[in-house]
């Protein structure tokens, strides 16, 4: 072979290296292309699941969960690279639910989980039911047993945050808490506690309501304390606290957030659940917090 077929022979050697590098090179590119969508799973009870997002029980997407399109997870979905894969979250759903029911809906390639729950665990239904009847005599029971069950709740608490965690290894644990439900100003070192002797019994309204409102301020307290003791043992896991963006918006207020009756009582309606997706928003890493272009 001469001289020139020698050179030529090895430009074209190196072209056909250079182009499959440059093929190989693409390969990673499509692929972190790819791994940009943040991959999310709601777990939860009613809030999580968005009940009283919609006006009539037939815009449910689930009736029997009562999931909302309105709900904080499809708001927090709005997100240009968050893609919620399914929201799992049902009404009346305990921790103990979230584990045998929910949990399999996660798995490694899970990068965002929020979670809703606790509420049921102390059957704030029940004290609802009995602080806001036309004579509520139970009301203040209801409330102090709630409160002895906090202890217990905490515990619950602890081993679930663990369970998502070893089950979403790669993923973000966003925790909220839930928001007081009455425009009612109150003081939270006013507030009974199991330890302490029990108040008379409420006589009036405002008395009602800023009880229930205590009782939502232990329960966040708890919420809160097990996020922290996760947060030390290594899990990647934030709270979100909500009452700021519901202040001056409760039930009684002129713009609540929350319903006072029917299917949705005492649930966020559609603002309401607005405000938890701009909080939980805050918590997550700016680079995935480019919106959606919306459609004309």
């Amino acid at each position: 072979m001469t001289v020139g077929g020698h050179f030529l022979s090895r430009l074209v050697t190196m072209l056909v290296a250079v182009v499959a590098l440059v093929m190989v090179g693409a390969v990673p590119a499509v692929a972190e292309s790819n791994s940009r969508t943040v991959q999310y799973v709601a777990l939860g009870d009613s809030y999580a699941a968005g009940q009283g997002g919609v006006v009539s029980v037939e815009d449910y997407l689930d009736p029997i969960c009562l999931e909302s399109p309105n709900g904080y997870p499809y708001l927090v979905d709005a997100e240009e690279r968050i893609h919620l894969r399914t929201n799992v979250a049902c009404t009346g759903a305990t921790t103990s639910d979230v584990i045998r029911e929910q949990l399999s809906a996660l798995n490694r390639g899970t990068r965002l989980v929020t979670l809703t729950v606790g509420a049921a665990d102390l059957g704030l239904s029940q004290v609802l039911t009995a602080c806001t009847d036309p004579t509520p005599t139970t009301c203040q029971t209801e409330i102090l047993r709630a409160l002895n069950e906090l202890s217990g709740l905490g515990a619950s608490l602890t081993d679930l945050y663990s369970m998502v965690a070893a089950e979403a290894p790669n993923a973000l644990i966003v925790v909220t808490g839930y928001p007081y439900l009455f425009d009612q100003p109150f003081n939270p070192s006013d507030c009974p506690t199991p330890s302490t002797i029990p108040p008379p019994p409420p006589s009036s309204p405002e008395e009602i309501m800023e009880l229930v409102n205590c009782a939502t301020f232990a329960l966040n307290s708890t919420i809160y304390q097990a996020v922290l003791g996760a947060k030390r043992s290594g899990i990647n896991i934030e709270y979100v606290d909500v009452t700021a963006a519901f202040s001056r918006h409760g039930i009684g207020s002129e713009d609540p957030y929350i319903n006072d009756e029917g299917i949705g009582a005492y649930h966020p309606n559609a603002a309401g659940y607005v405000a938890y997706a701009k909080a939980i928003s805050a918590q997550l890493p700016s680079a995935w917090l480019d919106k959606k272009k919306q459609s004309a």
